[in-house]
């Protein structure tokens, strides 16, 4: 099925497409009435009795006002009817959900992350039964029009247990100053961007982000029913709390450290210059930024030594983007088409002063998006950002400069991970055997707090409608 088209019409807007949106509110939903559950699902699919419709990918003459999509957890598909068998076939860790303790273990939700600080309801994942976010372009009045019929339609069939507001900042950044949503992954038979962004990455196989296709493993995900076997997907929501005063504060104590200025710091630990130039491209500073067809175009691994960065001695190899999608890098876990994720997620919270610092709360919200949770999401948080050991062992192209990839790299994530005081670590790397010349800085904590989770699955179209059907039995 790898060359079958895409049914735009029939797959929720988000998982293949951006809405570009300034302004958003995500809901938090229990079911309380099945039955009358069912029939809001059913409006909001045909956006009938005056419901917002669900937003499809297909392509729209105009853009609209406002955009909306759900996605329920694995608690929210039993209330609809689907049995414990047929959930025993979707993705394991979706059965399990974002508050199991074994859940948390692998994606690093200890300590304040922990499920039972989280916020809004969602510490009770068992209560927790679908999520559904509205996008919004640009009003505020459309915000709260369609959200005051939202609520008054989930009135006798959900509870809000709470909602959650994101808010577009300036030049497309997020709170830490990094220009965000460079590197998306090209979905196989997505729709084409109004803007394309050419580069040299693979194109990623439909079945990793939709059920029903082939995937890179020359096979497809598949639930039961089959009437939700294709086009559906899933998704890992979060509540990722930043905070910007103390990564401000890591960046002066440890540039000072290492003998470097803090936006180079900045730009080790991501990857990224703060205006979105990667550092593979722009080595010695930000330099004005790239267009975009460049930003995203290079790799890590070359045969020549001038282009060769295999040792990290450019963009380290425990950098936020590294880890994240290693290209051509020699790394555990097949290759990194295996483990792309589609993000859609915004800033919330006020922008920072950093003359006039204030406590509010701010991060980022929104949804993680792909084929397997267990394989997508929790692999990357638990293969490669929560872990120092995902890469294999290789030397650089140049014979000059000695060292192997597996001594040039420390510690979790500086960003996602599991920093603790006690054990953290950063790596940056210089020509030497076995890293005898590497910098390491350690003793930082963590730098983002979660704050909430869901694990959803995104119905097709067809398959809201199937959920949305009578003659599915209900307890």
């Amino acid at each position: 099925m790898s060359d079958t088209p895409i049914d735009y019409s029939d797959v929720q807007g988000t998982v293949l497409r951006g809405y570009r949106v300034d302004l958003a509110r995500h809901f938090i939903l229990k079911i309380t009435d099945s039955a009358a559950a069912k029939r809001l699902i059913g409006s909001m699919v045909d956006g009938t009795a005056g419901m917002p419709q669900i937003t499809t990918a297909k392509r729209w003459s105009s853009k609209p006002e406002f955009f909306v999509n759900i996605g329920f957890t694995c608690q929210g598909l039993k209330e609809l009817g689907l049995t414990p068998g047929q959930l025993s076939t979707f993705d394991q860790g979706f059965q399990l959900g974002a508050t199991s303790p074994e859940t948390a273990k692998t994606v690093g939700d200890v300590g304040n992350s922990a499920p039972d600080r989280w916020i809004g309801g969602l510490s009770d994942g068992m209560s927790v039964h679908a999520i559904l976010s509205l996008w919004v372009t640009d009003d505020p009045i459309v915000l709260e029009a369609v959200t005051a019929r939202l609520r008054e339609a989930f009135e006798g069939g959900m509870e809000e247990l709470s909602s959650h507001d994101a808010r577009a900042l300036p030049d497309n950044r997020i709170h830490f100053g990094y220009r965000d949503n460079i590197a998306q992954p090209t979905v196989s038979g997505a729709p084409p961007r109004k803007h394309p962004i050419p580069d040299d990455q693979p194109v990623v196989k439909t079945g990793e982000f939709l059920l029903g296709y082939l995937n890179e493993y020359g096979s497809t995900y598949k639930v039961d029913p089959v009437e939700l076997s294709t086009n559906s997907s899933y998704s890992s929501f979060r509540i990722l709390e930043q905070d910007v005063a103390g990564f401000e504060a890591f960046l002066e104590k440890y540039a000072e450290q290492a003998k470097i200025d803090p936006e180079t710091l900045a730009a080790k630990v991501c990857g990224r210059w703060r205006n979105g130039n990667p550092l593979e491209l722009m080595p010695d500073g930000a330099g004005t930024p790239l267009p975009l067809s460049e930003l995203n175009d290079f790799t890590y691994v070359a045969a020549d030594a001038s282009e060769d960065d295999t040792l990290g001695l450019k963009c380290p190899i425990g950098s936020h983007i590294r880890r994240n999608n290693p290209r051509n890098g020699m790394v555990v876990g097949t290759d990194s088409t295996h483990h792309r994720i589609v993000r859609r997620a915004m800033p919330y919270g006020p922008d920072f002063d950093p003359k006039n610092p204030d406590p509010a709360a701010r991060g980022l919200i929104g949804h993680f998006i792909n084929g397997s949770i267990t394989n997508q999401f929790e692999f990357l948080m638990g293969q490669w950002d929560n872990t120092s050991t995902f890469v294999k062992s290789a030397v650089g192209a140049d014979p000059d400069c000695l060292g192997n990839a597996v001594f040039n790299i420390s510690g979790d994530d500086v960003f996602v991970g599991v920093n603790e005081a006690s054990s953290s670590s950063f790596t940056l790397a210089e020509c030497g055997k076995k890293g005898s010349n590497n910098v390491e800085i350690e003793g930082f904590s963590r730098m983002i707090t979660t704050r909430g989770g869901a694990y959803c699955f995104l119905p097709s179209i067809s398959g809201l409608r199937y959920l949305a059907a009578s003659s599915i039995a209900t307890d």
